[in-house]
């Protein structure tokens, strides 16, 4: 569904991801973890098209319009008027376009995922008056209409209460189990643990990526502290056609 090959993103020309290389399968639950800074969010907005690698590339599979992405609810402004029914309405751009007519067909989409995530009720309220949980089911709404088959998300349950929280992640299951693909960044090691087979661990290099009992060891993530501790953003440029040393092997 997505393979990294040899990637490497910079930002002022020092990587935020170095030399990673992988590939995430049809059908996978993955979730990406790592130490603050270690390239997380970097990876999925590198596999959005949203960021250029340095070096290397990113493969992915599905068309555009087959990938939903939903990034951290810090990086999405509410102030705009608009209403919870025409937010998650927007999760039919891809087969409507500017043009297009919202059919009868996918107005019974976006109630029937307006009530999935519990919302009924809310169709006109504005998204700037809800609370985070809330909106964050708005959110999830979307991507219940968008129907994709590779899902991103960027810190999906951060600030949400166990309510919320247990309601989202029984949709990612949802999603798991209908065959899609779906990459989460995530914090909680003890949820990791619990929901997600597959995980990533990534401290701007490539520590560890394979089933979850395997990368969530204490030398993985004790590894994975000590490569937080030694970065060093003042450091040499990168020079993206160097080999990638043997410690990044996972």
């Amino acid at each position: 569904m997505v393979t990294l090959d040899n990637l490497t993103v910079s930002y002022r020309q020092h990587p935020a991801l170095h030399h990673i290389s992988g590939q995430f399968a049809p059908g996978s639950f993955t979730a990406v973890i790592g130490p603050n800074g270690s390239g997380k969010s970097t990876l999925l907005k590198s596999i959005m098209g949203l960021l250029k690698p340095a070096g290397g590339q990113v493969t992915v599979t599905p068309p555009r319009a087959r990938i939903a992405y939903l990034p951290q609810l810090s990086e999405i402004d509410r102030s705009f008027p608009m209403s919870v029914y025409d937010c998650v309405l927007l999760g039919c751009w891809s087969r409507v376009g500017a043009w297009g007519r919202v059919t009868p067909a996918l107005q019974n989409q976006v109630a029937a995922a307006i009530h999935e995530v519990g919302l009924e009720g809310f169709e006109q309220r504005t998204v700037g008056s809800l609370s985070s949980g809330q909106f964050q089911r708005v959110l999830f709404a979307r991507l219940l209409v968008q129907d994709a088959e590779l899902i991103l998300l960027d810190e999906p349950f951060t600030a949400m209460d166990s309510r919320t929280t247990a309601a989202l992640l029984a949709l990612v299951h949802q999603w798991h189990e209908q065959g899609r693909t779906v990459i989460a960044v995530l914090h909680d090691d003890a949820q990791v643990l619990a929901h997600f087979p597959q995980t990533l661990l990534l401290a701007r290099e490539l520590v560890a990526w394979g089933k979850t009992s395997e990368v969530l060891t204490p030398v993985h993530l004790q590894r994975a502290r000590a490569l937080a501790e030694a970065w060093d953003d003042h450091a040499d440029i990168c020079h993206t056609d160097e080999a990638p040393t043997p410690r990044q092997a996972a």
